[in-house]
């Protein structure tokens, strides 16, 4: 496995945790939360990629696109639950 995709999904998934102790209600919402977590981050890698703005990179990894919408994810997830 390369290392900017174990980095982008170890990222994604402490968006997920953080996110989690910071709004979760049960530990079935944890692995909700990791899992968008790591989407959005990957869905802001690919958007980063597509609009190929270089502000914040690490290696390869659009970090302020992808974390941006990873927290986006999580919160639209955590309206989507509330509803």
């Amino acid at each position: 496995m390369p290392p900017y995709i174990l980095l982008a999904t170890l990222i994604g998934a402490i968006y997920g945790t953080l996110f989690h102790l910071w709004r979760g209600r049960s530990p079935i919402d944890l692995p909700i939360y990791l899992l968008t977590g790591v989407i959005g981050f990957a869905l802001g890698q690919a958007l980063g990629d597509l609009i190929g703005i270089d502000i914040a990179l690490i290696g390869t990894i659009h970090i302020l696109e992808a974390t941006l919408a990873s927290w986006l994810s999580l919160f639209l997830i955590y309206w989507l639950k509330i509803k």
